[in-house]
């Protein structure tokens, strides 16, 4: 049986069963590695040397956790959260309460939008903005598998139609790989090809804010920093927390790097005042914990990923199903949507997707007939797939590190397997139908 399949499978069922992502991804890349030919040693090997790849943005996502406690010490989480209560309105309001559960979707959907293109900061603001709410969430008595589906929207739909910020960077990996397989495409036709793929997306975000996760779910008020609770906010600490946002902002576009953006803000808190040099070991060390799973396995899925390419079996895997397909163009379009899918669902990532696929991709569609915009359906799509719904996606894991900051939300049932069912199938769907109108 195909590697990558097995590999993927069993990182899933692993995770499902409530098993820790890294160590179902170290496991499923062992059982993979070995079946794909590379024996137990070489397989261990190749993972190790895969981790090195991620190490870079384990570290960003390690020091912007470091900047959100920081922040934290400002008073401004307090403020919002009370700027929050003060919408949400009294006991038995409940038509200002439905409001503000609309108010407070929007805001947490603009900003999730806004983190990928406007201001490209990623999923850097989660750690700021939604632990601080959750007091808040709680007494709307909000689903938070409807927050963690909002903030999966926008951290993955801006990227695949609009060509600023990561969409930017995700529309030239698309271009230049397809490109040096033999396929050159126009930039301004990726934004067409991947419109109706993104209606897909915005299907699954209404399906879940209308019906799935509609009704109130309780939880219970955990105080999730001492810190929080005891730091009171002042006109100073918003002011420095709003200039240590805007300078982290500036350094992070001015350099391309996470970790320079998250240093130079951590510094102008540190300048404030409202962090003690003393303190400082203590809030950062606080920070990098609650970011450290991520990093973790982004590492992983790195060595997962370098496991898989070593192998071969995802030119294996396109190359036993093209056989079967007897030029059939819609069977065959399904099929490389499905590949995509068990490829980033392992790798977490549609960035590093993308250059893997398109190899096969490109020469399978051109023997298929199929037209330039619809390549770049398929390509766009499929990877897109796993990044909308892989445990080892930062589009999953984002929305967890927030959520869960008072042990009250899992990573798997409540954010992976709702994104993967309200935007794994209709982008399926949508990209399938996109690749044949096209």
């Amino acid at each position: 049986m195909n590697a990558v399949v097995i590999a993927v499978l069993v990182m899933l069922i692993l995770s499902l069963a409530r098993l820790n992502v890294v160590v179902s991804l170290v496991i499923g890349a062992l059982i993979g590695g070995v079946v794909g030919g590379l024996g137990l040693t070489s397989t261990i090997e190749v993972f190790s040397a895969g981790l090195g790849n991620s190490a870079e943005v384990a570290l960003s996502y390690a020091l912007l956790g470091s900047f959100a406690v920081a922040i934290s010490r400002t008073g401004l989480p307090k403020a919002l959260v009370n700027a929050s209560l003060k919408i949400v309105g009294k006991q038995g309001d409940s038509k200002r309460k439905s409001l503000s559960k609309v108010a407070i979707i929007l805001i947490i959907l603009i900003m999730s939008v806004f983190s990928q293109n406007v201001i490209p900061i990623h999923i850097a603001f989660i750690p700021i903005l939604i632990p601080p709410l959750l007091l808040v969430f709680n007494k709307l008595q909000l689903d938070r598998r409807l927050i963690a589906s909002v903030i999966t929207f926008g951290l993955v739909t801006p990227y695949m139609l609009l060509p600023t910020g990561f969409g930017a960077i995700f529309h030239d990996i698309v271009q230049t790989n397809m490109a040096e397989s033999g396929l050159t495409v126009a930039r301004e036709d990726i934004p067409m090809a991947m419109i109706i793929p993104s209606i897909g997306m915005v299907v699954g975000l209404l399906i879940a804010v209308f019906f799935s996760y509609r009704k109130k779910k309780s939880y219970t008020d955990i105080a999730i920093s001492e810190d929080n609770q005891k730091e009171s906010f002042t006109l100073k600490g918003l002011l420095f927390a709003g200039v240590a946002i805007i300078a982290s902002l500036a350094v992070q576009l001015t350099t391309d790097s996470m970790i320079m953006g998250a240093l130079a803000g951590i510094v102008i808190v540190a300048l404030s005042g409202k962090v003690k040099w003393n303190d400082t070991d203590t809030v950062l060390t606080k920070g990098m914990k609650m970011m450290s799973f991520i990093g973790f396995v982004m590492l992983a899925a790195s060595g997962f990923a370098n496991v898989m390419k070593e192998t071969g079996h995802v030119e294996l895997l396109v190359n036993e199903a093209s056989d079967l397909l007897n030029g059939n163009q819609q069977l065959g379009i399904l099929m490389m949507l499905l590949v995509g899918l068990l490829v980033t669902m392992g790798i977490g990532s549609s960035f590093s997707t993308v250059p893997i696929i398109a190899t096969i991709f490109v020469p399978l569609s051109l023997e298929l007939g199929l037209s330039p915009l619809a390549t770049i359906a398929i390509i766009g799509t499929a990877g897109a797939l796993g990044d909308a719904g892989s445990p080892a996606s930062d589009s999953t894991l984002g929305p967890t590190s927030g959520l869960n900051a008072d042990g009250q939300h899992n990573h798997i049932w409540d954010t992976t397997v709702p994104t993967f069912i309200h935007y794994n199938i209709p982008l399926i769907i949508f990209g399938w139908i996109a690749a044949i109108i096209l």
